[in-house]
């Protein structure tokens, strides 16, 4: 996007709902930065003139102060997260017992493990349509519906069909889910912390996988365990459900559905006029979406085509497609579904392994916790390659644990795969938040649903060709091999791409991200490689000063 003085070029004869003339609305500028807070006020005075003349929605909520709205918001919308961890965990459990009483050959229990990725795909699929026509609110609640229907399925199960079908459900579910709460979250906060709050995401990801596990173990000793544990995600679903009905729309979805009446109201409730930088982003917000608008309706009918002919989106489906691949393909997702089962390949006995999976889930709910809160002061690039290593040595040490003999030295094959376990989940737990906070914002206002349509479908591919390929993989390349040659080898190429293609975000409105995807990459590039060189003298410096110049 342009500087807001060219958008105000741009729009010298257009003319808002109220007939006034643009230049009349929209504020001067003080220099390159802001508006005159005069005109933003007149324009926002005519707003609420128009909003009171609007019928209040049945399930309407308000509370008196805008920040703790947000919260709240974020705290609903992110429990899809929470669904989305603890159906993931649950097959783990479910695992151990599920396919002895259904009689599931390998083939049959590898396909009821990668169903629910399997059918996220198609869920993913409908994002677009479901965000576009629908919006990112009603998309949630399609999503919990389908949680419940999938759930049911599962807990009723008599056979690998009916199975098969409830976790494809629940996963269609998740892929809805996944690709709407973190853009409605984003769409809906302040930039100085949209990192953070997308990041709870995958903190609430990490908390229902956590939970799985734990709801595996509650039942363990109950008699058809896995339909208890299996089912036990409806009471989640029906909560999420329940709250959504009460959460309003993003206010960018409907600025960008030409409703900008209802998008002050909801900003009004959610986010507050009480501060300069606050206005400034909702004029600034509406002044960029109507030109979208503007734009698409002057040139081509299916905005989609811009990821092929336009260098900025395709930049940004690249960049987004790019991080997703990187997150699934170092096998997270497998190592989460059978990780019930690799413990007990290691001599855990049935009970312990299911209690001590909840190791390897633990330590990626603490992991992301650091994400949550430093991920908006340290940046984007700086936190993706910051991690990327630390998984890495994980890997390693889980290779190596599996190389030692758990019948000849049971204390060490646990230990060192343990220890590579917690580092390899803790440290992908602060990783995994990137692979939602940077689709959620890359993409411009119009090709947002779209865009997300590619990253969740791309997600979850990967998510189902890792988890059902998991056991052929291990069997044909080993253990160490799986998990350090191809999983570590993907980490390793990954960190070399972050440092010289991945832009920095951090602090940034949507619509300055607009901008920087807008450079040329041979520019984005040059950047970085000159913030990688300044990092590596900084230290050199500071190694150099820390041995020649020891501190007293």
């Amino acid at each position: 996007m342009g500087s807001l003085k060219d958008v105000e070029a741009t729009h010298d004869d257009h003319k808002d709902a109220a007939g006034l003339e643009m230049e009349d609305v929209l504020p001067d500028l003080k220099g390159d930065a802001a508006f005159n807070e005069a005109a933003m006020d007149a324009e926002l005075e005519h707003l609420e003139t128009q909003l009171r003349e609007l019928k209040p929605s049945r399930f309407e909520f308000k509370l008196s102060n805008p920040t703790f709205f947000t919260y709240m918001l974020v705290a609903f919308a992110s429990m899809g997260g929470l669904l989305s961890g603890l159906d993931q965990s649950l097959i783990s459990g479910a695992n151990l017992d599920m396919p002895g009483d259904l009689h599931l050959s390998d083939s049959m229990s590898s396909l009821v493990n990668a169903g629910m990725p399997l059918g996220a795909v198609a869920g993913a699929l409908t994002l677009g349509p479901a965000n576009e026509y629908l919006g990112r609110r009603m998309a949630i609640i399609v999503s919990c519906v389908l949680y419940t229907i999938g759930a049911a399925l599962e807990a009723g199960a008599i056979n690998f069909g009916m199975m098969f079908s409830g976790r494809f459900i629940l996963g269609m579910g998740v892929g809805l889910e996944g690709g709407t709460v973190p853009v409605y979250v984003a769409e809906c906060v302040p930039s100085r912390i949209r990192g953070n709050l997308v990041s709870l995401y995958q903190l609430n990801i990490a908390l229902g996988e956590v939970l799985g596990y734990a709801v595996a173990a509650i039942f363990f000793d109950v008699k058809g365990n896995w339909r208890y544990i299996l089912g036990s995600s409806l009471v989640f679903s029906t909560i999420l459900l329940v709250g959504m009905l009460f959460l309003p729309e993003s206010p960018r979805f409907l600025m960008h559905k030409n409703k900008p009446v209802e998008a002050y109201g909801v900003w009004k409730r959610i986010r507050g006029f009480n501060d300069l930088a606050a206005k400034s982003e909702f004029l600034g917000m509406r002044q960029s979406v109507e030109t979208e608008n503007e734009e698409q309706a002057h040139t081509k009918k299916y905005a989609w085509m811009d990821f092929l002919t336009n260098a900025r989106a395709r930049r940004a489906m690249v960049y987004a497609n790019v991080m997703v691949f990187l997150g699934q393909f170092t096998g997270v997702n497998a190592v989460m579904y059978y990780m019930s089962v690799l413990m007990s390949n290691i001599g855990f006995d049935n009970r312990t392994s299911v209690f001590m999976s909840l190791v390897g889930g633990g330590s990626l709910l603490i992991g992301t916790i650091p994400a949550v809160m430093y991920m908006e002061k340290f940046g984007r690039r700086y936190w993706a390659n910051a991690m990327l290593p630390g998984f890495f040595i994980g890997l390693v040490l889980v290779g190596v644990g599996y190389q030692i003999d758990p019948n000849n030295n049971r204390s060490a094959a646990v230990g060192v795969y343990l220890v590579g376990i917690i580092l390899y989940m803790g440290f992908f737990g602060s990783y995994a938040c990137l692979t939602w906070v940077i689709p959620a914002e890359v993409f411009p206002t119009y090709l947002r649903s779209y865009g997300m349509v590619t990253a969740d479908a791309n997600l979850f591919l990967c998510s189902f060709i890792v988890t059902y390929n998991f056991t052929a993989m291990m069997k044909s390349m080993t253990r160490i091999g799986l998990t350090l040659g191809f999983y570590g080898g993907i980490a390793a190429l990954g960190w070399f791409y972050q440092i010289i293609f991945m832009p920095e975000t951090k602090n940034k409105s949507l619509e300055e991200i607009d901008d920087l995807f807008s450079k040329p990459t041979s520019v984005i590039v040059k950047q970085n490689m000159k913030s990688t060189a300044q990092i590596v003298r900084d230290l050199s410096r500071f190694r150099f000063k820390k041995v020649f110049y020891p501190s007293p």
